[in-house]
């Protein structure tokens, strides 16, 4: 089973870092079935975070295998607005090839407004990061949850909150391609049981937008 994230400078660092290290630790049922799990950018090019980390990538858009599994990661709200604004993006283009034949079509964060203007929400319920609710709303055939849930559902589609929510999406996205045991096996490994020393609180309701759109 493969699975690609597409990335780009300014990504966020914990969008993909964070699912990799638990996708990395899938010991599935049937070892037949592994999930490999690939970084990817348009032209195979390290790039650099929102944080100023450079990192390798496995693959370019190009020579990359059909994926099961493609997950979007959020970043730079500017690194986004190039994306979305560009009508022949080969970022867009890829993520509208890659997702016809993909199982399951997942983003994280700020990704959720990259699915978005593929057209690859369209017709479902979505989630993203707190502070981009009121953005992935500009899109009116997608149905925005504006409860801030850490992950949703809806078909095949698997979106996230901000940031950290990854953590939790990757181990929901782990046992609907094998099951709630393995996903349970990967926490373990990992020990991510989060205990944080503080409580905040999100906002009630989301601010108004403050991306470049299209």
């Amino acid at each position: 089973m493969k699975l690609g994230i597409p990335v780009y400078d300014g990504v966020n660092l914990l969008d993909v870092a964070g699912p990799l290290e638990m996708f990395t630790w899938v010991n599935p049922p049937d070892p037949a079935n592994p999930l490999e799990s690939m970084l990817l950018s348009e032209k195979g090019n390290p790039v650099t975070s929102i944080n100023n980390a450079r990192f390798h990538v496995h693959g370019s858009f190009d020579d990359a295998p059909s994926l099961d599994v493609i997950w979007v990661p959020g970043g730079d709200p500017e690194a986004l607005s190039r994306i979305m604004s560009d009508p022949q993006s080969p970022y867009l283009n890829y993520l509208k090839q890659i997702a016809r034949d993909a199982t399951w079509v997942c983003s994280v964060c700020e990704g959720a407004m990259l699915l978005a203007q593929a057209g690859l929400l369209d017709g479902h319920r979505a989630t993203t990061h707190w502070a981009f609710v009121k953005c992935l709303q500009t899109f009116p055939e997608i149905d925005v949850d504006t409860s801030n849930p850490r992950f949703l559902v809806s078909g095949n589609r698997l979106t996230g909150g901000g940031i950290s929510s990854g953590l939790d999406e990757s181990l929901k996205l782990i046992s609907l391609l094998y099951d709630e045991s393995t996903a349970e096996q990967v926490q373990r490994t990992t020990q991510y049981m989060p205990d944080p020393p503080v409580d905040a609180k999100l906002p009630g309701v989301a601010p108004p937008c403050q991306m470049t759109l299209p």
